[in-house]
Parts: C-alpha cells; sequence; structure tokens
C-alpha cells in the first residue's frame, strides 16, 4: 500500500500535523503527561484500535489526532483532535467535535486559539459538514476565550454532562456554522 499523506493546515505560527505510527510513541507520552486539570479523566493510557490508521497516520473518516507543532522552531505545543457526531440519520446531520490539549507553557499565547479556528476552518474545506463544535468545563475561563476568538458562538451548558476529577462537571457548548466564515 502506498501512504498517501492529507495535507493538513498550517497557520501563521502553528501547522496542524497528523500524528504518524512512527510518532505513537511521543504522542502516548504527550497524552500522558498533559492529563491533568481540565483533562483529568483518570484514563491511564489511551487504546489505538488497529482501524483509526490510514496510510500510517492516526485519522479515519471518524476521527484524527494531530500535532499542534511552532513553526519557528518544530516544538510540539500540544494535541488537537476531532470526531464525527451526528445529530440525524443522514450524512448532512453529520457535525465535527473538536478537543484540544496545550502544554503548560504554550498557554495564554493565542496558540490554543489559532489551532481550533484553522482546524475549524480546514475542516469546513474539505467536508461536507455544517458545523464544527467544542465544548469545555464552565470553569475554564481561558478554553471559553480561545474558542470565542476562534469564532466559535456559546450555544448553552450541558448540567452534569463529564465526569471529570471524581465529580460530574458542567460544560458549556460552543459551534461554527459554514455560514459563520467570512
Amino acid at each position: 500500500m502506498t501512504e498517501t499523506a492529507i495535507e493538513a493546515p498550517t497557520g501563521e505560527r502553528i501547522r496542524l500535523r497528523f500524528v504518524t505510527r512512527a510518532e505513537l510513541p511521543k504522542f502516548l507520552r504527550h497524552a500522558k503527561r498533559d492529563a491533568g486539570g481540565f483533562n483529568d479523566f483518570g484514563v491511564t493510557q489511551r487504546k489505538i484500535p488497529d482501524d483509526a490508521w490510514t496510510d500510517g497516520e492516526l485519522r479515519s473518516e471518524q476521527r484524527a489526532e494531530l500535532f499542534i507543532e511552532r513553526l519557528e522552531d518544530g516544538a510540539i505545543l500540544g494535541t488537537i483532535q476531532y470526531h464525527r457526531v451526528s445529530y440525524g440519520p443522514n450524512p448532512e446531520s453529520a457535525a465535527w467535535m473538536l478537543g484540544i490539549e496545550l502544554t503548560p507553557s504554550a498557554r495564554g499565547q493565542g496558540y490554543g486559539t489559532e489551532a481550533q479556528r484553522l482546524l475549524s476552518d480546514w475542516l469546513f474545506a474539505t467536508t461536507p459538514a455544517n458545523r464544527v463544535e467544542a465544548s469545555t468545563d464552565v470553569d475554564n475561563v481561558a478554553e471559553v476565550r480561545a474558542l470565542e476568538k476562534a469564532g466559535f458562538s456559546r450555544e448553552g451548558v450541558s448540567r452534569g454532562a463529564q465526569f471529570r476529577a471524581g465529580a460530574y462537571r458542567d460544560l458549556i457548548g460552543f459551534s461554527r456554522l459554514r455560514d459563520d466564515l467570512g
């Protein structure tokens, strides 16, 4: 099988690139290192199924994992992922849900905003989806600001939706629609 890389998006300061099989140990170390705070789900290690890989990259028609890489020096600043969600049985009701983890040293510098805007723009450009969404803990003020700066609109609160750090947490939902571009 020949490898066919998909061109992932590049922004002003960062590039998003799919995690490769060769980088899986680095990816898993990164995920374990940054699994605190708002990502404290009590999960010890991610299991990566065989069908999660396409052409040697951690992507499928349903989901993908990408590194956030700073252009200036190639440093990995975190990961961003997307997975398909659906609001009906027809293909037109499919949307994408984003998730992001930044290393502590990369926070507060606009990298999360750029990564989420870049990935949502790319998903609109490369898929027929009408909606990209994200959610965050009601107490995660930095992520709320990052999503709003990235062009996402606040939709509401899902009460007790997420079990994290030993308790149920409320989440704020955000979305961008194809019509929001421009």
